[in-house]
């Protein structure tokens, strides 16, 4: 897609380095004897960065594809040319590096591999970390790519099924884990905390937000106006990740704890990434003209680089040449650069072309 398109959004561009950048920030979270406890426990919760991309991802979906999702061959093939390629050459990479490393490469490589790139991962609790480890979240977001055309065939006869679907999903979940007995050796979802934080069945809600935000703008685009949305959705973040630092424990993050994964999975979407999100679309402030910098809209649009190899291998490499978490932010940030502009780009273009399709 090129800026001139009418449906690029450059602060929703830009919005999605923020995204990333938040979860670097979990992953990286500096000692709390350097930072001290209370701001470590907070940056500790960044893990939120997820949830914004859960919702843009609901609201791009939708924003994009709502009207012509009739089309399905293309909406697939947009999908797999945006997710696959990049992110089956650097699973590949990752495997291929680390069996020359230990110089053995197993079956049970192989069959962790199949289990990556076929997405499957995301719904073992025992295989959700392998390969690219944040990889897990691309198995939420290939199931809401799934089901979207279906969900918007409701959506389209009432707008009820906004509410009433993530209800039928959210339960579905439930009943995998509490009515259906599946062998352990299956590894799939085993506990009601796995499916709501690491699964769609947990997760559908931050996509359906995304869903009814954009609904939303494409029905008042013209004539909604709105003041503070965007602070006050910014400040409904920073306080969902303060009541997510106070439920911190020792042996886990807040997001664990009951009222944790409430507050991430049902209160923060719909009261903190919505405004900030609706802010971003009706409102001219100065954080929107940041976020709609050719800087940031480059970042953002390499950002879904940054956040496959801001852990595992390529950070397996880089610490041999410094330990400097700002200055791996940095390198990283380069390295995602060049590969989207050289690679990604140049491949997702090709796809497109291959199957004669108009939207780039």
């Amino acid at each position: 897609m090129n800026n001139s398109s009418k449906s690029f959004l450059p602060a929703l561009t830009g919005i999605r380095a923020i995204a990333a950048y938040l979860v670097f920030i979990y992953h990286f979270t500096p000692s709390p004897s350097f930072i001290g406890q209370t701001l470590y426990n907070f940056l500790h919760e960044f893990h939120v960065g997820v949830t914004l991309f859960f919702v843009l991802s609901g609201f791009i979906i939708t924003y994009n594809y709502f009207e012509k999702i009739n089309s399905l061959k293309m909406y697939f093939v947009n999908r797999f040319s945006r997710i696959f390629p990049m992110y089956f050459i650097l699973t590949t990479f990752t495997f291929v590096f680390f069996a020359i490393q230990k110089n053995l490469f197993l079956i049970s490589d192989f069959k962790e591999f199949l289990s990556c790139i076929s997405f499957l991962k995301g719904f073992s609790p025992n295989l959700r970390l392998v390969g690219i480890s944040q990889g897990w979240t691309l198995t939420v977001e290939e199931s809401f790519y799934l089901m979207a055309p279906l969900i918007f065939l409701f959506i389209k006869r009432s707008k009820i099924y906004l509410i009433i679907i993530p209800i039928i999903i959210i339960l579905t979940g439930f009943g995998i884990v509490n009515l259906i007995s599946i062998p352990n050796s299956f590894e799939f979802i085993n506990s009601n905390n796995f499916m709501l934080l690491f699964t769609f069945f947990g997760r559908c809600f931050e996509f359906f937000v995304g869903i009814g935000i954009a609904l939303f703008y494409k029905a008042n685009k013209k004539e909604f106006k709105t003041k503070m949305f965007t602070y006050f959705g910014v400040i409904v973040i920073l306080l969902s990740i303060l009541i997510l630092s106070f439920l911190k424990t020792d042996q886990q993050e807040g997001i664990y704890h009951p009222l944790g994964i409430i507050v991430n999975n049902f209160i923060l979407p719909i009261f903190g990434i919505a405004p900030l999100y609706l802010g971003l679309l009706f409102e001219n402030t100065g954080f929107k003209k940041f976020l709609s910098t050719k800087t940031m809209i480059l970042l953002g649009k390499s950002s879904y680089i940054f956040y496959l190899i801001h852990m595992g291998v390529f950070v397996n490499i880089l610490s041999q040449i410094t330990t400097n978490n700002f200055f791996l932010f940095l390198i990283i940030n380069i390295f995602a650069i060049l590969i989207f502009k050289y690679l990604e780009e140049p491949i997702s273009i090709l796809v497109k072309r291959k199957f004669k399709n108009s939207e780039i």
